[in-house]
């Protein structure tokens, strides 16, 4: 079977890949990697697994009732690097949940239209009216990460966006919106072992795509990019919550407890919620690895 991109994957893994990561990522045989300062020294069993998160979607239900009932607006950002398990995430989240009141927005490439408009524009027309959530797949956070690593935009619109992006979620939250920044992050072992998964597997050929491959060895552009990004738009106000995705189990299980311990829906059962695992979720400072880090 033809590899996507022409195996371009496989050539930076077995040529320009770091010798040492190269080998732990053979040495899993397919199984998760760990990184190094990953602070479990294995994944969540699937048993505990299962049972935590069928706990969990009865909240997720409840907390849409909630939502519903009271008119609450949820607007949840799912950002991180590629292959981190945003997708995966939010398709957990949406599982059991009425679609008529709850959303995901993936926009594609802005149209030449679009380009022509204020930033924010192409994402507030999908913003949550009452009673609804909205689970953002990639935000307006694109200009901060993704675009400066790809020169996708100029230097004087990046600027322009760290000047309005504060006073923009400022507007959002005390008009009353719930809002979630939440960014998943993943070792580059890990990461390279998801993506080589894509490569190899034709159901998820899908999830790649020319970006992905040119981001390759762009490991510590974007790690520059992403340091910038949480200096300059973690705040009081609209603070980020990064979350360690080398387990995508206990991921997903973090990320819905980050959401759920934060509203006050009716009949939430904190036995069932508890808080997120400090060491798998909190400030960017606490969880993020340094640059250059596996």
């Amino acid at each position: 079977m033809t590899k996507p991109f022409n195996g371009a994957i496989t050539d930076y893994f077995e040529t320009e890949f770091p010798a040492a990561l190269r080998k732990v990522v053979e040495s899993a045989d397919g199984a998760p990697v760990l990184g190094p300062d990953y602070p479990y020294d294995e994944r969540l069993k699937k048993r505990q697994y299962k049972s935590e998160a069928a706990a969990l979607q009865i909240e997720l239900v409840k907390l849409q009732s909630w939502a519903r009932d009271t008119g609450a607006r949820m607007a949840i950002l799912f950002e991180g690097r590629d292959a981190a398990g945003k997708g995966g995430t939010i398709k957990r989240f949406m599982e059991h949940l009425n679609p008529r009141g709850a959303r995901v927005v993936a926009l594609p490439k802005p149209t030449e239209r679009e380009q022509t408009q204020w930033y924010f524009q192409r994402y507030t027309k999908h913003l949550p009216a009452a009673g609804e959530i909205v689970f953002f797949d990639r935000s307006w956070y694109n200009r901060a990460v993704v675009e400066r690593v790809f020169q996708f935009c100029t230097e004087t619109e990046r600027q322009l966006f760290f000047d309005q992006v504060g006073g923009f979620e400022t507007m959002l939250v005390r008009d009353g919106i719930h809002l979630f920044k939440i960014w998943l992050t993943v070792s580059r072992a890990e990461q390279m072992r998801r993506m080589r998964d894509r490569e190899r597997d034709p159901l998820k050929h899908w999830k790649l795509s020319p970006i992905d491959i040119k981001s390759l060895g762009l490991w510590d552009d974007y790690t520059d990019a992403i340091a910038e990004m949480f200096d300059r738009t973690h705040t009081n106000i609209a603070p980020w919550t990064v979350i360690r995705s080398d387990d995508k189990r206990r991921a997903r299980l973090a990320a819905q407890r980050v959401v759920l311990s934060a509203m006050p829906y009716a009949q939430r059962s904190m036995d069932v919620v508890g808080a997120p695992d400090p060491t798998l979720a909190g400030w960017p400072q606490s969880i993020l690895p340094v640059r250059g880090a596996a």
